[in-house]
């Protein structure tokens, strides 16, 4: 069969054509010529430098579209991210609400009308964690309440009135009216949180400050 040959023009947008060379005969086939073909017409064509998009406009196209999908996503999850976590009930920065055993706010006047001099309750504190409130000798609140969770192996330390003492059952540690660590096996004295007071209530605030018990940074920063 014959072969077509396709010529390029120098401009992409001209007419090519060719022509089929003569036809031979085919012997032994009782076929005295092949067909001939038609001539062929092609048209290259080629976009024109105007017409190819610029890639400036489609990165400013896709940060356009980036931030059109973005937006209401971000405006979808905000409720949800407020709603996984609760806003803290006092107004000191990350300070909250000190609770009773009955999970209601702690009030002052209610908590000393109820708790005598040199009294240790435990109350809810920073993450949950048991906290004593400290009344003072004179019937005050005092203005730091001692994490109760022992330094050794997180036992709760109950307080010992009788021996003005936090005495770990666990493992036999023992700490101050003030919660510095006086026997091992603990070896490190019970946390301090502030306890300020906002509209009444007392209220549990991280204490990053020096260690007043020891002079020393706290070590549960």
């Amino acid at each position: 069969m014959a072969s077509t040959a396709l010529s390029t023009a120098s401009n992409p947008t001209q007419l090519c054509r060719s022509r089929a060379s003569p036809c031979k005969p085919v012997k032994g086939l009782g076929i005295g010529r092949e067909r001939v073909p038609r001539n062929i017409t092609c048209m290259a064509g080629s976009i024109s430098a105007d017409r190819v998009p610029d890639m400036s406009k489609r990165e400013t196209m896709n940060l356009l579209l980036l931030g059109a999908i973005s937006l209401p996503t971000f405006g979808m999850l905000v409720p949800y991210g407020s709603f996984l976590v609760p806003a803290g009930s006092g107004s000191n920065a990350g300070g909250v609400v000190a609770k009773d055993k009955l999970g209601n706010d702690i009030r002052v006047e209610d908590w000393l009308n109820t708790h005598g001099p040199n009294d240790r309750t435990l109350a809810q504190g920073l993450k949950g964690d048991p906290t004593y409130l400290v009344v003072e000798s004179d019937k005050t609140l005092a203005t730091y309440g001692v994490n109760a969770v022992c330094t050794h192996l997180g036992c709760v330390v109950p307080w010992n009135a009788a021996e003005n003492k936090f005495l770990c059952p666990c493992h036999g540690s023992q700490y101050n009216n003030q919660g510095k660590v006086v026997r091992g096996p603990a070896p490190l004295s019970l946390a301090l949180v502030h306890a300020d007071v906002d509209d009444g209530k007392v209220v549990f605030v991280p204490w990053v400050e020096t260690d007043f018990r020891t002079g020393e940074d706290p070590w549960w920063k």
